[in-house]
């Protein structure tokens, strides 16, 4: 089993979804000392105008907290790119990859980023409706599950899990614990998509909210990040 990622056992995770590193040193800067508060995650809304160095060097000019680099979504090309990505992925702490382009994907690129030693976080099941068959989408009901037990027999501990389903949440708690014994789970959808952070809070041992608009969007981020924490 991986060595996991973070310290804490619950925490606030910012979502960088801004589009300038201005603002994302503003949110940075108001949020890192809070309590609570123990990684960054930043997309492609940042990461394909300004660069990835350019990302990095910005918010570790106030913290040294981990950084998660999600693609949105990545390891859905062909296996061999896997490698590719990871060398482009340098200097991030953790990637996160949603394989939906089926196992062997999944397979070389999770080995791929172990091969480089870059922590990976494996998602699933995403938080909108129209993404599995039962709400009108592409993807098998099934496959989420899938996915997670493959991640799980290579050793991967942590997932990324829909924080407004957390019915869901549950079930694939039950398949991923069949293979790691304390698996880390990770959740978007809270606040603005519906989801309630005690909801999983009370359910899961080692969990970490991610958390956009609630804090990028608010007046006064450091406050709202606060009162955040305090629900875990």
């Amino acid at each position: 089993m991986e060595k996991q990622l973070l310290k804490q056992k619950k925490s606030i995770i910012p979502s960088c979804d801004v589009n300038s590193l201005e603002a994302l040193s503003k949110l940075v800067k108001e949020t890192c000392s809070v309590k609570g508060v123990s990684a960054y995650k930043v997309g492609f809304e940042l990461v394909i105008p300004f660069g990835a160095k350019e990302v990095i060097k910005t918010i570790r000019k106030h913290t040294n907290l981990p950084i998660i680099y999600d693609h949105q979504k990545a390891g859905t090309d062909i296996p061999e790119m896997g490698a590719k990505f990871m060398e482009a992925c340098k200097g991030f702490d953790a990637v996160i990859l949603f394989p939906q382009a089926g196992p062997d994907t999944e397979k070389a690129w999770i080995k791929a980023a172990q091969d480089a030693k870059m922590h990976v976080i494996i998602g699933g099941e995403m938080t909108h409706n129209g993404y599995l068959n039962e709400t009108g989408g592409f993807l098998e009901n099934n496959a989420p599950a899938r996915i997670y037990e493959i991640a799980a027999s290579m050793g991967v501990s942590e997932f990324v899990v829909p924080g407004n389903k957390p019915d869901k949440v549950m079930e694939y708690k039950k398949i991923i614990e069949k293979t790691i014994k304390e698996p880390v789970f990770y959740s978007p959808g809270l606040i603005a998509q519906g989801g309630k952070i005690m909801d999983l809070a009370k359910k899961l041992d080692r969990w970490h909210a991610i958390i956009g608009r609630a804090i990028y969007e608010a007046k006064d981020m450091k406050k709202a990040a606060e009162e955040l924490a305090k629900e875990l």
